[in-house]
């Protein structure tokens, strides 16, 4: 089990880079090759289908937890009747995805208002191909879930990595011979369904696991769905951080302003993932804190340790992109968008960072609210203020476009961290004036340091890639040693020096 638990954490950390890494080497390559219009269609239409995937309620998650459950009690019958009683929920959602795809199908032409007629029938051929995959793809995540609860964590981990490495080379062979949108949802629909029966055959045939109804209980669902319900609501939370604005802007701007927003998010999501790889290994942490009664002091010191060390890692992100992101944006994509467009997406993605960053320093406290079972009361105020920030964007998005879709979901975001600010203090007793004092220590003033010597780095003449580059070395060179001689306090240098001797040892021998 210990081995598996690290092969799968190494696994995930594979998974992230290899999705960053391939989806900056992708993106500017699909959309040169299928143009700005129809990667618009295809990122809308993908975030309109994106939304219904809601319907899971939460049930992939609750799988792992009674699978877990069922196994540690012993109780193979259960288990037996748990997973049949899920599949035939699971199908009655994924004839109810068919039902809701077919009743939109007719309106897509009147949504999407600003599509000519070869762009409408393209965003339907691509619709009706996500749905049929969401129908089959519901039901057919059931089975990480199993592998998950049964704690194997490598095969399923394992069968991602390589879907996506596979999914990558295809896209690369498919767009060169000619292909389009369609093709490429094509491809995730055909390596969608291989890798549900891979590990379909690994469930069956070698966790030997069972479906069997026993007996059909109402009170047995309604427990199901007990547990569930905050999983689901926070899908919705993420569905209007992510995908509102995409079928917001479908009924109102043209394709290319899709395109424009689709990838500035990308951008946005990217910057995320960088702290979220550092602050969910703390969640048995966490626990492990709060069933020993720790005191809010002994919680808020652990939060300020994890939240530095997140700041500092966010701090070298977000400058070099204030400094370098437009240069970088426009030699991304700017050969398909332009000046103005890479511009749009420069200010997307740098609005997201912003507001982003605080909730990834505090991301300590998320693991806090889930030990002490409390989510519930962020759950109600994200979807609350993220719908308000939505509306708000839409009424922006009238005049301003994709900019004005942003500038409202964000405010949403902004105002519901200061009042998770507030309760962290007044309700779970974390000091938070403490916690930002901390944060502040020797932080700032050299982050003020590091932004005037970056913004001279920005005067190195040249337009290029290499000209990017080395701006990009020097500013590294330059964080670094500012960052460890004059932000670093004595532990975190310690850390550094730990986390580097492996490697200086393995140079020397």
């Amino acid at each position: 089990m210990v081995s598996q638990l690290k092969k799968g954490a190494l696994l995930n950390y594979t998974t992230i880079f290899l999705t960053n890494a391939v989806g900056l080497f992708i993106t500017p390559f699909i959309l040169n090759h299928i143009g700005k219009a129809e990667y618009g269609i295809y990122t809308a239409i993908g975030a309109l289908v994106g939304t219904i995937s809601v319907l899971d309620l939460g049930l992939n998650n609750t799988i792992v937890r009674f699978v877990a459950k069922y196994r540690a009690e012993d109780d193979r019958k259960g288990e037996e009747n748990f997973l049949a009683t899920t599949m035939l929920i699971y199908g009655v959602i994924s004839l109810t995805v068919i039902g809701i795809g077919i009743g939109f199908y007719g309106y897509i032409d009147a949504y999407f208002t600003k599509m000519n007629a070869e762009e409408i029938r393209i965003a339907k051929t691509i619709f009706l191909l996500l749905i049929a995959n969401l129908a089959i793809g519901l039901p057919g995540g059931s089975f990480t879930g199993i592998c998950y609860g049964y704690e194997a964590f490598v095969f399923p981990k394992t069968v991602n990595i390589i879907r996506y490495i596979l999914r990558t080379i295809t896209i690369v062979a498919v767009l060169i011979l000619g292909g389009k949108a369609i093709a490429l949802v094509i491809i995730d629909t055909v390596f969608n369904i291989l890798f549900i029966l891979a590990e379909l055959y690994y469930v069956f045939f070698k966790l030997k696991v069972r479906f069997k109804l026993h007996e059909f209980k109402l009170n047995y669902v309604k427990q199901i769905f007990g547990y569930s319900l905050w999983i689901f609501v926070f899908a919705l939370v993420s569905m209007f951080q992510w995908k509102a604005g995409h079928w917001i802007l479908g009924s109102m701007a043209l394709p290319e302003v899709l395109t424009i927003y689709g990838i500035g998010i990308v951008l946005g999501t990217y910057y995320g993932s960088f702290s979220t790889a550092i602050s969910s290994v703390f969640l048995p942490r966490a626990t492990k804190m709060t069933v020993g009664n720790a005191t809010g002091e002994e919680l808020t010191s652990m939060m300020i340790k994890i939240g530095r060390i997140s700041f500092i890692i966010l701090m070298y992100i977000l400058l070099a992109f204030i400094l370098f992101g437009k240069q970088f944006v426009y030699l991304w994509v700017g050969k398909e968008l332009g000046v103005d467009g890479s511009h749009e997406i420069w200010v997307i993605a740098l609005l997201i960072m912003c507001a982003y960053t605080l909730p990834l320093v505090q991301g300590f406290g998320n693991s806090i609210l889930e030990a002490k079972n409390k989510l519930s009361f962020k759950a109600i105020l994200y979807i609350s203020f993220l719908f308000l920030g939505v509306v708000l964007g839409a009424f922006l998005a009238k005049a301003y476009g994709a900019l004005g879709m942003i500038a409202g979901t964000v405010t949403g975001w902004v105002i519901v961290q200061n009042v998770m600010n507030f309760y962290y203090h007044k309700v779970i007793g974390l000091n938070i004036f403490r916690f930002f004092k901390e944060l502040s220590n020797k932080t700032i003033i050299t982050i003020i340091i590091i932004i005037s010597l970056g913004y001279l780095i920005t005067y190195i003449p040249g337009m290029g890639w290499l000209n990017f580059i080395t701006k990009a070395a020097c500013y590294s060179i330059v964080y670094a040693v500012i960052m460890y001689n004059f932000g670093l306090i004595y532990f975190e240098k310690e850390l550094f020096k730990s986390s580097l001797a492996p490697i200086l040892n393995k140079i020397k021998r």
